[in-house]
């Protein structure tokens, strides 16, 4: 059972997140590595169940911790939709907001997310990039195409991090 999320205590719970998950990312691979060469029938369904089960006691704006630390990859279609919001030209918020990192996509210049209120409410919760409406990816089809970036979500994400550990209970390998 996950912890009961509370405000107090949020930056030492994600110090243990990020202790815990260094802590079980050896063990995490050597599973993923697993999963991807039988990717078994069932795993799609499994980890949608674990999501939802996950989701139903997890209360996102007490952590908030993806909008904190990391950047969503924003597509052509995200910025015209924010920019279209703000009633601004798609250039003026790339200019204002965005870089083009390593990997050529665009993502935010500064981190915590510029839209994060103090609340941990996202101002442009109803126009967000669909990187933030899928986070942490964890009710995705095809789960085993993103084994890499699930085990990097298990350090940013409490809920990413007990989707996988029940992974690993439901489907031993």
């Amino acid at each position: 059972m996950m912890e009961e999320t509370s405000s107090e205590g949020m930056p030492e719970r994600l110090q243990h997140l990020r202790q815990r998950a260094r802590d079980e990312k050896k063990a995490n691979r050597k599973y993923f590595n697993k999963l991807a060469q039988r990717k078994p029938r069932e795993l799609d369904a499994t980890v949608a169940g674990l999501h939802e089960a996950v989701f139903e006691q997890t209360d996102c704006l007490q952590c908030a911790n993806c909008c904190k630390t990391t950047s969503p990859i924003f597509r052509d279609k995200d910025i015209e939709r924010i920019a279209a919001h703000f009633r601004i030209r798609p250039g003026e918020l790339v200019e204002k907001h965005l870089h083009i990192d390593a990997e050529g996509d665009y993502v935010l210049n500064v981190q915590p997310c510029p839209f994060l209120g103090p609340d941990n409410y996202c101002s442009i919760y109803d126009v967000r990039p669909k990187a933030c409406r899928e986070y942490p990816h964890t009710d995705r089809k095809n789960f085993y195409q993103i084994l890499d970036l699930t085990l990097k979500n298990t350090t940013i994400c409490p809920a990413a991090f007990e989707v996988v550990k029940r992974l690993r209970e439901a489907l031993p390998i």
